[in-house]
């Protein structure tokens, strides 16, 4: 079980990675899970970066990269064959990815804790 000062100090780290909205949540969970420091601490390094996914979004977003830097493979492979939805796909996609990636890194750190 963490301290409150450990799950506060995990809070720091992630807040750059999860949706803001949801870092109270978070932080319960973080309080009740039987998960050691170290644990969460690797699952960390393990989430995905929304910097580097809007960087690969914005060079090779229109082949895909991006999604499946995320994981995304259907709709990797669907911009990858559409050369991004002819530019518009991909164009939507820079201003959705960072907060597409923030979720994913959520819903993974959930189903962890």
């Amino acid at each position: 079980m963490l301290t409150e000062q450990q799950a506060d100090s995990m809070l720091i780290l992630l807040s750059s990675k999860v949706p803001v909205e949801e870092l109270s949540s978070i932080r319960e969970e973080l309080l009740k899970t039987d998960k050691s420091y170290q644990t969460i601490m690797l699952l960390n390094t393990q989430l995905k970066d929304p910097i580097i996914t809007i960087v690969l979004s914005i060079i090779v977003g229109y082949l895909g990269i991006d999604r499946l830097y995320l994981g995304d493979t259907g709709l990797g492979l669907g911009k990858l064959f559409t050369c991004g939805g002819l530019y518009i796909w991909w164009l939507v996609d820079i201003f959705l990815v960072m907060d597409a990636t923030r979720q994913h890194n959520f819903q993974r750190l959930m189903a962890t804790l």
